[in-house]
């Protein structure tokens, strides 16, 4: 299949909501193609409202167990966010391997396992719900939240046995992005990105500190959010911070013939003679390829 061309499965019910599975087989965007990409769609939302969810992916073989699993961090599925997912869940030539070595096709078709999460259930699941038994007291869950709602925490004592005299000033971040960080960094679970300037935060944040994998988490979330009204401000942020994949979506946006033309219209083109002299002499040898 062409790159950019995608498939749907059937909707199934997990926690009161309607999903599906979206699968690119050669990639979501150019510099994609050679990789399937996959995401969880929120197919209900019209019906059911925002939900909040996570899922493990799965290639299974021929005996119906995992040859390769990548996980879909924990998200919010809003209005102008209903898919999430990995633009790079495998490569072409790793699938073969797999294919090879672990027999994946069953009757020449590819079967993939989701195993959907959701943390946030409707109302009318609720009573339902609340009638099981209560998961395990975890640091990841509930301890987490009941370590950030104590009043006067050391955050520092959970995992060090440094002196609780010692105060350490954090400035340039607010109150919403330390959170998250300090979730990451104490539970290794991602934090739940509910708008494209959580994600701009926290990518300043993570890269600040070198946290590389939250960084991604944050390069892939502003990447589905490059539109034009934003794009010069999300280019000039990659720059900064050396996000190449963030970078290349931006990039990848404006080459279109009609976006590139209306940006250079626009006050953004300004900003990113600059900011972003690199990406605007990209942008002009694309045009020149173009005419």
């Amino acid at each position: 299949m062409a790159n950019g061309a995608k498939v749907r499965s059937g909707t199934f019910r997990v926690g009161g909501h309607e999903w599906r599975l979206v699968c690119y087989p050669n990639g979501n965007g150019k510099e994609y193609e050679g990789y399937m990409s996959l995401f969880l769609e929120h197919a209900s939302h019209e019906s059911t409202g925002d939900a909040t969810a996570k899922a493990q992916l799965s290639i299974l073989d021929q005996a119906w167990k995992p040859s390769y699993t990548r996980d879909i961090a924990k998200t919010r599925f809003f209005s102008s966010n209903l898919s999430w997912g990995t633009r790079g869940f495998v490569k072409h030539q790793d699938l073969d391997a797999l294919t090879k070595k672990h027999l994946n096709l069953k009757d020449d078709g590819l079967t993939i396992l989701c195993d959907v999460t959701v943390t946030e259930l409707r109302t009318e699941d609720h009573v339902e719900a609340a009638a099981t038994v209560a998961p395990p007291f975890g640091l990841p869950g509930q301890l987490w939240e009941a370590v950030w709602n104590t009043k006067g925490v050391d955050v520092q004592n959970c995992r060090s046995s440094s002196s609780d005299t010692t105060l350490l000033r954090v400035d340039d971040m607010d109150a919403e992005v330390f959170k998250a960080v300090l979730q990451f960094i104490y539970t290794d679970s991602p934090p739940m990105i509910v708008s494209a300037s959580m994600a701009e935060r926290l990518l300043v944040a993570a890269d600040r500190y070198k946290l590389e994998e939250l960084k991604l988490l944050c390069e892939d979330a502003l990447c589905w959010h490059v539109e034009m009204s934003s794009v010069a401000v999300t280019l000039a942020l990659a720059e900064k911070h050396n996000c190449s994949m963030l970078r290349a979506a931006c990039i990848q946006f404006l080459s279109s013939p009609g976006n590139l033309e209306s940006f250079m219209a626009s006050d953004g083109f300004e900003k990113l003679r600059t900011c972003c002299p690199s990406a605007l002499m990209e942008l002009v040898l694309k045009k020149i390829t173009i005419y």
